[in-house]
């Protein structure tokens, strides 16, 4: 299956770590969160990629027309450095499409901007492009495929330390109840969707995908969950961004699939489903 990358946003909340590049090009660890998330799709077998740009695009399109292969696999250097040997390769049988889908485009119009480059596609995945999970992606398509819908995606506990507070009506504010976000059991968009063609007859001009194109999924009941509660962080923030940072530092990076055994894993990520 093809993958769309949403990576044209300009990405405010992360514009106190740096201005000069795309919140997608932000590092985690040797390569940018793009790179994290491609290389996870690109471990189970999906390295189709469509990319919709747009804030800095150039900057994306120049990190891969001079990728270096030599920062993140072995390698031998013969003559100085004028012969470099690769014991292995990360991107040599991607295929990627770079698309400009507009500087203030929304999700829902940079995914109508790329349906062209969908065509004869049956199915497709998409994802924001800023977040990193563990979780074993053959199960959301394999799920997906036999609800027979046509819009599915991944839904995670929250990762952030909000406070929920709850009060009584007619009180005047007395608080009932004080719980930590992610001890409630509340569930939130992870991205990592999956979709059928037919998502683009639900999206109309100017539309947020998760807004409108999604209430009329759900009147249809053509929309449906997987809910995950394993690992999984989306950078929205810089703080976000010192916590990868941190876990990776640690020699923590449960992102990384494609370096684990995948069949301990499915096993232990037997997800409830909604």
């Amino acid at each position: 299956m093809k993958v769309v990358l949403f990576c044209g946003g300009m990405g405010m909340r992360m514009r106190e770590y740096s201005e000069a590049i795309p919140k997608p090009m932000v590092p985690v660890g040797y390569r940018p969160i793009l790179w994290n998330v491609m290389k996870y799709y690109a471990h189970f077998g999906h390295k189709d990629f469509i990319l919709c740009l747009g804030y800095k695009g150039d900057t994306i399109k120049n990190y891969f027309l001079n990728y270096d292969e030599t920062l993140s696999n072995n390698f031998v250097m013969k003559k100085g450095g004028e012969d470099i040997v690769l014991a292995n390769s990360d991107i040599h049988d991607w295929t990627i499409t770079f698309v400009d889908t507009g500087l203030t485009s929304n999700i829902g119009q940079r995914l109508k901007a790329v349906e062209p480059y969908l065509e004869g596609e049956k199915v497709f995945m998409a994802n924001y492009s800023d977040g990193l999970t563990d979780f074993h992606l053959p199960n959301l398509t394999d799920y997906f495929f036999k609800q027979d819908k046509i819009a599915s995606f991944l839904v995670v506990r929250p990762n952030h330390s909000f406070h929920i507070v709850q009060m009584k009506n007619g009180t005047n504010g007395l608080v009932d109840e004080i719980q930590g976000v992610v001890r409630a059991d509340l569930w939130v968009n992870g991205g990592y969707f999956v979709f059928q063609k037919d998502i683009f007859k639900y999206i109309r001009d100017g539309e947020e995908l998760v807004n409108e194109p999604f209430k009329r999924l759900i009147g249809e009941k053509q929309l449906v969950a997987y809910k995950y509660d394993g690992f999984w962080i989306g950078m929205e923030t810089f703080k976000d961004k010192q916590q990868l940072d941190d876990m990776n530092a640690r020699g923590e990076t449960p992102w990384e699939v494609w370096k684990v055994n995948q069949d301990f894993r499915a096993e232990r990520q037997q997800a409830c489903l909604i």
